[in-house]
């Protein structure tokens, strides 16, 4: 039975106890409220169904967040905890002061078209629909494991009511053959040799940026002319097959004399404040680049997408050239493999000539 009592503040606090279940207190400013909301939880205890929603009241958006920054994002690859750490501080600073009992579908909506109509400090454009479906990925998360672990006394998900944006097509750059050309030797022209190994290595072997930067020595195995990789972005291990190309870059990298004695990394930065050896970075000397070579709008790894497309257009099949890129689904294969008309074409005529016979 509830006990309905006014406090000396004026307000009045609602008391609901029954066996079988805890205490419950809640704190009103009308008698009225006070008493629908013990007739609500009282009916919901005989039903079964009551869940206390006071925890979910009590912690705001931000508490959440640096709560699954703490527990759940040490648990992902290093590029999806840089990025969730991004998209937690752009929640934050939006709907960090909501509580998670508060926050409605139709305000995490009113949240995604704010976002999709920001423009970027950095490139000055608008933000892409894939930053905004992360946001929304990482948000949605939140509430699946607030729900299943932590035990907040929330009743749904919000976000799943949520429409995302779409993913687009996605890029479709190609390098044409004089741009390869050009960016080769501009690359290949910087003073530090790394620089034109690595993107050599990209381009030959369709790895990822974080993937190349990151291989040590071990890894490389010149007997049977293959990779090892196992700190991957999809945290799924694979053997990276090297084609003659790529093997003689890996030589000339393997062997370069400049090599510090200090690191197992191929391509080792300088030290930092802490004397410790990290990845080469790259950024700005790829961007100087390919200012160099006069192109334009080309990024780092557009270089895996040219190097999967061109395995494809070798002859290889979805499940070689999967084999070798490290997609897990043959529709994100698909959304990296851009292939040329022109080379189409030759490869029809062929196939044709071939039926003639």
């Amino acid at each position: 039975m509830a006990t309905i009592v006014k406090t000396p503040s004026g307000s009045w606090k609602a008391v609901v106890r029954k066996t079988g279940w805890p205490q419950v207190i809640k704190t009103f400013r009308t008698k009225r409220d006070a008493e629908d909301w013990a007739r609500r939880v009282e009916d919901e205890m005989v039903r079964g169904v009551y869940i206390d929603r006071a925890p979910s009241e009590r912690i705001t958006l931000a508490q959440a967040l640096d709560r699954y920054l703490a527990e759940i994002t040490p648990t992902k690859a290093k590029g999806t905890q840089r990025c969730e750490r991004t998209s937690a501080a752009m929640l934050k600073s939006h709907l960090g002061g909501y509580s998670l009992a508060a926050l409605a579908s139709d305000i995490i909506a009113r949240y995604r078209d704010g976002r999709r109509a920001t423009i970027s400090e950095r490139t000055g454009r608008s933000i892409t629909p894939a930053t905004v479906r992360l946001e929304l990925a990482l948000l949605g998360h939140l509430y699946t494991v607030a729900i299943k672990e932590w035990g907040l006394g929330l009743v749904y998900n919000p976000v799943r009511n949520v429409r995302r944006p779409s993913a687009g097509e996605g890029r479709d750059r190609r390098l044409s053959w004089s741009e390869t050309r050009g960016l080769l030797k501009a690359v290949n022209s910087h003073s530090n040799p790394m620089l034109g190994w690595i993107t050599r290595i990209a381009l030959f072997t369709a790895m990822r940026q974080g993937e190349i930067l990151g291989l040590r020595y071990g890894q490389v195995d010149m007997a049977r002319r293959v990779v090892r990789l196992s700190d991957t972005k999809n945290d799924t291990a694979r053997t990276v097959p090297l084609s003659r190309r790529a093997a003689r870059v890996f030589e000339q990298a393997l062997g370069n004399p400049c090599r510090p004695n200090d690191t197992g990394l191929i391509f080792p930065g300088e030290p930092g404040r802490d004397g410790k050896r990290r990845p080469y970075v790259i950024n700005k000397l790829w961007a100087a680049a390919c200012i160099k070579a006069g192109i334009q709008e080309l990024h780092f790894h557009d270089l895996r997408h040219e190097a999967v497309s061109r395995l494809v257009e070798m002859g290889l099949s979805d499940q070689e050239v999967a084999a070798v890129s490290g997609h897990k689904t043959m529709q994100m294969l698909r959304r990296y493999t851009h292939l040329r008309a022109e080379d189409l074409v030759e490869r029809l005529e062929v196939v044709r000539k071939r039926g003639s016979r």
